[in-house]
């Protein structure tokens, strides 16, 4: 395959007229307005929005009860359907549950299960019942899930028996908050003390349940989100959220009413709750949550099998899938997919062209944050992709290119200008604080725009580019090297599956790029093979820009989320700190 360029393009993938929710990007731009969104939501009966209320109640109240909402795929063959009026009735009782108990509005629910039925109950019940959703990544060890916990000031947690007493219960009697543990999956005979057993709670629950009169500026979810040193954030969201959720999932994802999607993202990270639960049901879809981890033949199997339409993945699955090559996929018959996205980081040039090889259309990359709570630039399918750029921001989003100052924020106009990417605040699922963090979350703001510590580029286009965290970008010879960069050139050769680039030490530059990469299947490690790839890249990327230096890795440290641990490569290779750990791929659990 020829290699992906940043200057080539590919057709739109959508058609002209109403095939598409968006199908011309500057009217929808033009017309766009976040009260006409909100106005497709009916919010609660009497006053007040409520992200349950949107993503069940109302599909049953409007007579559509009985279409399919989620099909769970267990990890042993299994399946189990469930229709709207399903997490209805179920999620009710989960509500139910917390207020037989006493749990008040507001407070905060803490879940720490796989992708299990029980989980999505437990998301939609919590926002029933006026509480908090805080979602936990489920291969957390007991250190990352107290820290959030305590953080969090954990009323209530969801888990299973297994969890609890790896993670939780050695340390339970240090959180007075926590005031409530509901096991799921049923309790062995030698039950920890002190727990409820949510299975049987659930069904003594009774099915109807007086939804909570939430407010659309009243806390529905905190999302943790580590920084490079020091305790997690939690970043802090409301019930107005959903508003741009359903808008996106429309205008980004393209998805309707009963649609087969499938977001293989965990609701541990803040994509697997906005675009793995609130959107999709929102829009009246029919979601697949499976409960395994990546497979590449499982995944393709559920890709046929399923008759997935829409799919929401990341760059390191789609990388591992490059890796294990095309002739795989072609074994079955993926030809129901009509749109494919990915989001988690930056997608490289050559894994979007990748996927006209493997499934015969490209993969649209799109970029967001914890903080931003729903997708803010995007690939859309009614607009041309060029590999590797982010796109172009989502209608009622502003997005800048700026330089600050102080408290000075200049908007950079230049094509190609080098500059923190920047968006004006008044979205509706725009976080409202960091807990405890009030100082920390003032310095996201100046000069009217909230500053997203992203260095990016606009062309003349108007399609953004990543370049960096600004933490990451390489400074040599007076060069600013922006990573992305790099490794996508990296990836252009026929032996790399993934890269991963670094600023090292350098007495002349002040830096110098170093590069370590994961080789695809079929490539063995070579000093050969080293100057190939170091020698592609300043062809392709100049002698001022390219690595001077490569190591080979079998794999390249990610977290769980999926995205490449820059700084962690730096501290390994400098013998520095290596910071917070807690969401690194492969920790122990």
């Amino acid at each position: 395959m020829e290699a992906a360029s940043h200057w080539e393009t590919i057709r739109k993938s959508a058609p002209d007229g109403d095939a598409a929710n968006l199908a011309d990007y500057e009217k929808a731009c033009a017309d766009f307005d976040w009260r006409n969104a909100g106005a497709e939501l009916t919010g609660l009966p009497g006053g007040g929005l409520n992200i349950a209320h949107e993503a069940v109640g109302r599909h049953v109240a409007d007579g559509r009860g009985e279409r399919l909402a989620l099909r769970w795929l267990g990890k042993d063959a299994s399946a189990q359907d469930f229709t709207y009026a399903d997490l209805d009735r179920l999620s009710n009782r989960f509500a139910g549950v917390l207020r037989r108990h006493g749990v008040p509005a507001g407070a905060r629910v803490f879940c720490l299960l796989g992708r299990v039925p029980a989980l999505y109950l437990a998301a939609l019940g919590t926002w029933k019942a006026g509480c908090v959703f805080s979602p936990l990544f489920s291969a957390f060890g007991p250190e990352p899930v107290r820290a959030r916990m305590e953080i969090g000031e954990a009323a209530v947690l969801v888990t299973n028996e297994a969890f609890y007493r790896r993670k939780v219960m050695a340390w339970r009697d240090a959180l007075p908050s926590l005031r409530l543990v509901l096991l799921a999956g049923g309790l062995s005979a030698d039950a920890p003390p002190g727990i409820t057993d949510l299975d049987a709670a659930l069904a003594e629950a009774e099915d109807a349940f007086d939804i909570a009169r939430t407010r659309p500026a009243d806390v529905a979810l905190i999302h943790f989100t580590s920084g490079t040193t020091g305790r997690p954030k939690g970043a802090v969201h409301v019930h107005q959220a959903v508003v741009a959720h359903h808008a996106t999932g429309k205008l980004v994802l393209d998805l309707r009413p009963q649609e087969v999607f499938w977001c293989t993202a965990d609701p541990g990270w803040v994509t697997g709750t906005s675009y793995g639960i609130i959107a999709p049901l929102t829009i009246g879809a029919a979601m697949i949550v499976d409960e395994s981890e990546f497979e590449a033949e499982r995944w393709y199997r559920i890709l046929e099998e399923q008759r997935v339409t829409v799919w929401y993945t990341a760059p390191t699955a789609i990388r591992m899938m490059m890796k294990v090559g095309t002739e795989v996929v072609r074994k079955y018959d993926t030809s129901a997919l009509r749109l494919m996205a990915s989001v988690g980081e930056p997608l490289n040039p050559e894994a979007v062209v990748w996927g006209l090889e493997a499934f015969g259309k490209p993969f649209h990359d799109n970029w967001w944050q914890t903080e931003t709570g729903g997708i803010m630039i995007a690939n859309f399918p009614a607009m041309d992709i060029k590999p590797g750029s982010m796109g172009r921001p989502v209608p009622g989003v502003l997005a800048g290119i700026v330089r600050r100052e102080g408290d000075v924020v200049t908007e950079l106009s230049e094509p190609m200008a080098v500059g923190e990417l920047a968006l004006r605040p008044g979205w509706p699922s725009m976080f409202r604080g960091y807990l405890h963090e009030d100082e920390r979350y003032r310095k996201c703001f100046a000069g009217g725009w909230y500053l997203t510590g992203d260095l990016a580029m606009r062309d003349a286009d108007g399609y953004y580019w990543f370049v960096g965290r600004a933490d990451d970008v390489i400074k040599s010879a007076g060069h600013l090297i922006g990573p992305f960069e790099v490794e996508s050139a990296l990836m252009e050769h026929p032996a790399v599956a993934e890269a991963g680039v670094i600023g090292v030490p350098d007495p002349v530059a002040g830096e110098a790029v170093k590069a370590f990469v994961a080789l695809k299947r079929g490539f063995a490690p070579s000093e050969q093979l080293r100057r190939d790839i170091l020698g592609q890249a300043r062809k392709r990327l100049g002698r001022a820009v390219a690595p001077r230096d490569l190591d080979f890795r079998a794999d390249l440290p990610r977290t769980r989320s999926g995205k490449i641990m820059r700084r962690l490569l730096k501290a390994r290779e400098l013998g520095l700190p290596e910071g917070d750990l807690s969401t690194l791929e492969g920790e122990p659990s």
